[in-house]
């Protein structure tokens, strides 16, 4: 139990140390982040120690439980593709010029429509792509404008990890804890729906109030327009992001994976693209969209799931569950897991906490998963070390000279999170 107490030890802090100072890595024209490097090293010297047992690790890749890793990445993917392919569309640039002109010259209005369109985004892509794909939008018009572009990214920043916990795809954290206590599509909205409003409520008002002095100028003038660049592939994309997340609510009923659904709309949609590469030579979104997809997280994933494993074998897990102990656990777990999300990140704690609780009795058990799926997501606007869209949100931020560094980030965030965090939790300790 030591010994891999102290490998999982050292492999957090080196993930946490190439995060803050290492972040990426840049070989000729490729960017390499060094964090999934170090998970799989530490992966690899666990694996080679027999501290987690090979047989264990290879029964948990094969097996047919929902808490299968090959399972959850395909899905997660699979749903990052179809937005992504939306996004190379040109449909949520689109969608923020409109957002622009209903607002007018008025920040506040322009405030609130790039907030609640990032959550309905949200809600029904991922927090990721929303992310990636408005945060440059903001930068740009910002500038463009001469506004000030910080309540915007606060807003866009806070927003896209409040409400990914809305639905079960909204966060690649709520799909490895939820299928982890076998929570079905529609169960899971219907106990996060509430706590996920009422965070957002709160969480609006407090950053409204923040930046109220600096939303009363008007906008100088509008950015240029963004139109769509295919309207075959806007319908044909969206009628398959549609369908999969009709079929992901009934999915439960009619007896089919999660992760099978996805699988076959972003085949579907793999297949179309393609088609239309080849009819059309110079279309490049397919390649685009591929190039996107980040297909680092699939050696982290994997290596950090390995690392967990080896924490279960070793009884690791089960002390820190009887630290966290059995009383008021939607407060134990929610506030645990919030700051963890900020040691060692939101991904591999989520793996962490999902083996945690499984000693308690099964509504506490619930509770838990579900105050962890709070944490896992809240705890991504506390630092940028809470999340790898952190990482990526501050890099941006720097690319179009911004300055919204690491302290600029754990300011607002202290001031954001923690009521919002606060809301969430209360609301979910009535609920369940």
């Amino acid at each position: 139990m030591i010994a891999t107490s102290i490998i999982a030890g050292v492999t957090f802090l080196l993930l946490t140390l190439s995060v803050v100072f290492v972040p990426t890595v840049r070989i000729k024209n490729i960017k390499i982040g060094p964090y999934w490097i170090v998970a799989l090293l530490g992966a690899i010297v666990l694996l080679v120690t027999r501290l987690a047992p090979i047989e264990a690790v290879g029964k948990s890749f094969i097996s047919d439980s929902a808490v299968n890793p090959l399972k959850i990445l395909v899905l997660f993917f699979s749903m990052t593709f179809l937005s992504v392919y939306l996004d190379e569309v040109g449909l949520f640039k689109y969608l923020a010029k409109k957002a622009v002109d209903v607002a007018g010259n008025s920040q506040y209005s322009l405030f609130a429509i790039f907030y609640f369109l990032t959550a309905l985004l949200t809600i029904f892509t991922s927090n990721d792509v929303v992310v990636l794909t408005l945060t440059p939008f903001i930068c740009f018009f910002c500038k463009n404008t001469k506004i000030n572009p910080i309540p915007f990214l606060v807003g866009e920043f806070a927003a896209a990890n409040t409400y990914s916990m809305a639905l079960i795809i909204g966060n690649p954290t709520n799909i490895f804890l939820a299928t982890s206590a076998n929570i079905g599509f529609v169960d899971y909205f219907k106990v996060m729906a509430l706590p996920t409003l009422a965070a957002g409520i709160v969480e609006f008002a407090v950053i409204s109030l923040i930046f109220h002095k600096s939303l009363r100028s008007a906008p100088e003038k509008q950015p240029v327009s963004c139109e769509i660049e295919s309207k075959i592939d806007l319908v044909f994309g969206g009628g398959i992001l549609g369908i999969c997340l009709i079929f992901l609510v009934i999915s439960g009923y009619i007896n089919v994976q999660m992760w099978l659904v996805s699988a076959i709309c972003a085949a579907v949609l793999l297949v179309f693209a393609i088609i239309r590469r080849l009819s059309k030579s110079k279309d490049k979104r397919l390649e685009r969209s591929l190039v996107r997809l980040p297909w680092q997280l699939i050696p982290f994933v994997l290596s950090m799931f390995v690392i967990v494993v080896a924490l279960q074998e070793q009884g690791v897990t089960d002390k820190i569950c009887a630290l966290l102990g059995d009383k008021y656990v939607v407060f134990a777990y929610g506030s645990a897991s919030f700051l963890s999300a900020n040691v060692i990140n939101n991904i591999p704690m989520s793996m962490l906490f999902s083996a945690l609780p499984v000693s308690l009795a099964r509504a506490d058990y619930l509770r838990a998963i579900y105050a962890s799926i709070v944490g896992s997501n809240l705890g991504a606007f506390l630092t940028p070390l809470g999340a790898l869209a952190g990482i990526m949100f501050t890099e941006l931020t720097s690319r179009y000279e911004v300055k919204y560094g690491f302290k600029e980030f754990v300011r607002y965030g202290i001031i954001t999170s923690i009521p919002t965090l606060a809301a969430a939790l209360i609301v979910l300790f009535f609920l369940v």
